[in-house]
């Protein structure tokens, strides 16, 4: 025997049942029974409940829902049956909502709704629409017997969420298959009686535990839940898109999950097909060819340790603390009291081992009223000051990692909370189940898709990591980093397993956010089509209220306004990687500040290209002092810009006309006195010292200026007019060092903690006189390179290397 449940949007129109129709006649056959288990058409219960709290409200448009109810059944009768609908199923169908209107008159005039009467109310929906589908199969030659469950499902009293009197439901069900020789049954899902007859339902999903019911009641050999998804999932597809079905799954896995919050099956379900051993597959009615997911006693199925990862939301915690609690027995028993005498389920328990409080999750509907009874409980030891007022915290999601597989490894718990831990997702309270199937944790519901991913990523990805990259600056670099990353994404996918996807871009105007990733191909003309003005706290915002995983803000700007929001990402573990060197060169306290929010939130921030464009220059330094070495001094050319006025100025041409050369060649900043004066160099050499571990301001710094101070008053024309003006000065400096066999270098200077910039007549035979072009060079003087320093050299400036400098850090940031 087999028994077949079909959901809500399996029968939701003629349509869909048609497909249902097609599945019986493919599963079921003459040669053993069938049992078939309907729920309401998709959306209907729904309809009834708010039908019957219109009614109650004594406002006449619960009318208007009766009819729109009534209309929907019948154009589906009649779609499915034609011109047979008027005697075979209409005069059911209007006696049914005769029956539904009588009710909500009686709710409407006594402007009072039971749960009772709402149970009756929301049996209808099952009622017609097996009766429909019941009457279809007849129509087609398949005959059966169509049995109210009522008549067969014993329960107490509770209305809402009846418990099952096995022992009668049992007997009753036995005696009525055994009564017939039907081969084929259609019954109504989620409906059944109490002692007196009166309609109670099995709960929202109850279709399911009816199916189950009569399955383990008849022995049968399976049980087969139709819903419109191949089977259960690692995870919820709406949050994971990668998410992977099951193929196969223990009873006690299916319960662990669906109990978190898997919706595919109702929690109940399992519980008496499991006595019976009955398997239990999920089968989805618009792809019935799909495998679905088989739940059994045990699979031995090749599978993750994990199965999978489910979320509840609209969690509440509450807490229960006191010093009088402390060695006193009972306190336990009466919180618990208190809330099961409300009829409050618990979801999650923990307690400190200081006995000094007591933590639970429950469902955040339920927080008035426990407040209320357990504050009542305690009055006593509140008033004393014993025991404090409970406190109620909302807006929480429970998060459980499954698998039966768990019980024999080690280091589950670590990894998950690690996977947590590094996207910033704090864990509010914990707990494990004694079977070692479950791991629990409770975190903010703003966090639960965040969380779901990562740990998804952690226990069953392909080893590929998501990055989710936020770039603000899409000028001369930002153009060039954008293509390198869509250049090098097959690369990175293949050989670092590097998924990078950048979800978010910003120019001066302009910003776009986009989660499934902006095409890089067209991202100009996205950019410029966006309807959203530029503005970094709210880019900021927009970052954060994504909240995805492995996110990381590059910042490609000169702004102010853009290091300003670095805290704020720092704070959610949004890692920072900047090209601007605002941040790292402003005060002391700033960079200090950034540097530890990162190491706390475990974020990263780096800023490689901030000295040397894409010179390793940073990271090296930083290898050094890890590795235990100690810098003693550093020697650096630091400035592309006056690397290039300096190789090309021999006099023959003016020093403003190189200058000018550098400028229209991207060497330069837009106003170039800024790298002239020598204040971009102290920024850099600054953020060496500070990374060194010295800890200087910028007004620390020695800088010894070169240039006339005419040259600094007016606009960027006027510069060049008086840098032309001052020719001869310029001339004579170099003379002065060519007489000298020597050449100019603006150099930047660390020594034992003093630092200093300026231009320097540099030997022939130097490091730095046989540097060309645009070059930096730095040379690192420590404990081990004490004679020969450490030389890193290459092209200081250009959009190009500055780009693969961030990138650099892109990776490394994506890699932590």
């Amino acid at each position: 025997m087999k028994v077949l449940k079909f959901g809500g949007s399996s029968v939701a129109n003629s349509e869909n049942i048609e497909r249902v129709i097609s599945v019986i006649k493919s599963r079921c056959h003459r040669s053993a029974p069938c049992v078939v288990v309907l729920s309401a058409m998709q959306g209907v219960t729904d309809d009834l409940i708010e039908t019957a709290k219109i009614a109650e409200k004594g406002d006449e448009a619960f009318r208007t829902k009766i009819r729109e109810i009534e209309s929907r059944h019948i154009q589906t009768a009649k779609e499915l049956l034609g011109e047979d609908f008027e005697f075979s199923v209409s005069d059911f169908i209007q006696n049914r909502i005769s029956e539904l209107k009588s009710i909500c008159e009686g709710v409407y005039l006594l402007k009072e709704l039971t749960q009772k009467t709402l149970d009756r109310v929301m049996s209808f929906g099952e009622i017609l629409s097996s009766r429909i589908v019941s009457v279809k199969l007849a129509q087609i030659g398949l005959e059966n017997n169509w049995k109210d469950s009522r008549q067969l499902i014993l329960t107490d009293a509770n209305f809402g969420s009846a418990s099952v009197n096995f022992k009668k439901t049992n007997e009753k069900i036995k005696a009525f298959f055994e009564s017939t020789k039907a081969t084929l049954y259609v019954l109504p899902g989620f409906i059944a009686s109490d002692e007196s007859g009166a309609t109670t339902t099995l709960g929202r999903g109850g279709s399911d535990y009816t199916a189950a019911i009569l399955a383990a009641a008849l022995d049968a050999d399976v049980l087969e839940i139709w819903t419109d998804v191949s089977g259960m999932m690692t995870a919820d597809p709406r949050l994971v898109k990668n998410a992977r079905q099951i193929p196969r799954i223990s009873y006690r896995e299916a319960m662990e999950l669906s109990h978190f919050g898997a919706k595919v099956i109702y929690p109940p379900t399992i519980q008496p097909v499991m006595a019976k051993g009955i398997p239990v597959w999920i089968k989805n009615t618009f792809a019935p060819d799909d495998f679905g997911t088989l739940i059994e006693a045990e699979t031995e199925a090749k599978r993750e340790v994990v199965c999978g990862i489910s979320s509840i939301n609209k969690i509440a915690l509450l807490s229960l603390e006191g010093s009088g609690m402390v060695g006193v027995p009972g306190f336990s028993k009466r919180f618990f009291g208190a809330l099961a005498q409300e009829k409050i389920n618990v979801i999650l328990i923990t307690q400190s081992s200081s006995e000094h409080s007591i933590c639970v999750a429950i469902e955040e509907k339920f927080t008035e009223k426990a407040k209320k009874a357990v504050d009542k409980e305690f009055e006593n030891e509140i008033a004393v000051g014993k025991v404090e007022p409970l406190r109620v915290e909302k807006d929480f999601s429970c998060l459980a990692i499954v698998g039966d597989g768990m019980r024999s490894h080690t280091g589950l718990a670590g990894k998950m909370f690690s996977a947590l831990g590094l996207q910033g997702v704090n864990v509010h309270a914990i707990a494990q189940g004694s079977s070692e199937r479950n791991i629990s944790a409770v975190i903010k519901t703003k966090d639960v898709k965040k969380a779901v991913n990562a740990l998804h990523e952690e226990f069953f990805s392909d080893g590929k990591k998501q990055v989710n990259l936020y770039i603000a600056g899409v000028g001369n670099v930002g153009s060039k980093l954008l293509e390198q990353i869509r250049k090098q994404s097959e690369y990175l996918s293949e050989n670092l397993r590097l998924n990078l996807r950048v979800v978010g871009l910003a120019n001066s105007r302009k910003m776009i956010i986009n989660e499934d990733g902006i095409n890089l191909d067209n991202f100009k003309s996205e950019l410029e089509k966006s309807p959203m003005e530029s503005d970094a706290e709210t880019f900021a915002d927009l970052i954060l209220e994504n909240n995805l995983r492995n996110s990381i803000f590059v910042d490609v700007t000169a702004s102010e306004d853009i290091v300003k929001i670095y805290p704020k990402l720092l704070r959610r573990a949004v890692s920072v990687v900047a090209c601007n060197k605002i941040a790292a060169s402003s005060e002391y306290r700033k960079y200090r500040e950034l540097k530890d929010l990162a190491r706390q939130y475990n974020a990263t921030f780096l800023f490689e290209t901030n000295v040397g464009a894409g010179l390793p220059v940073i990271n090296t330094l930083n290898d050094l002092l890890r590795s235990g070495d100690e810098i003693r001094r550093i020697e650096a050319i630091l400035s592309g810009t006056l690397q290039f006025v300096f190789n090309n100025y021999d006099t023959k041409k003016s020093f403003a006309s190189v200058v000018r050369m550098a400028r229209e060649r991207g060497y330069t900043e837009p106003d170039p006195r800024l790298d002239l004066s020598g204040v971009d160099v102290a920024r850099k050499i600054l953020i060496l010292a500070r990374e060194a571990g010295y800890r200087l301001e910028l007004s620390d710094i020695e800088n010894i200026n070169f240039l006339p101070e005419s040259c600094f008053s007016g606009g960027i024309e006027e510069f060049y007019y008086e840098m032309e003006k001052h020719e001869p000065y310029f001339k004579s400096l170099f003379e002065e060092a060519a007489r000298q066999g020597k050449t100019l270098r603006y150099v930047a200077v660390l020594d034992e903690g003093k630092v200093s910039v300026g231009l320097r007549k540099i030997d022939l035979s130097h490091e730095f006189a046989r540097l060309s072009g645009k070059d930096n060079a730095v040379l690192f003087y420590t404990k081990r390179y004490s004679e020969q320093p450490l030389v890193i050299k290459g092209a200081g400036a250009g959009a190009e290397v500055t780009a693969a400098g961030i990138f650099a850090d892109i990776i490394r940031a994506a890699r932590i």
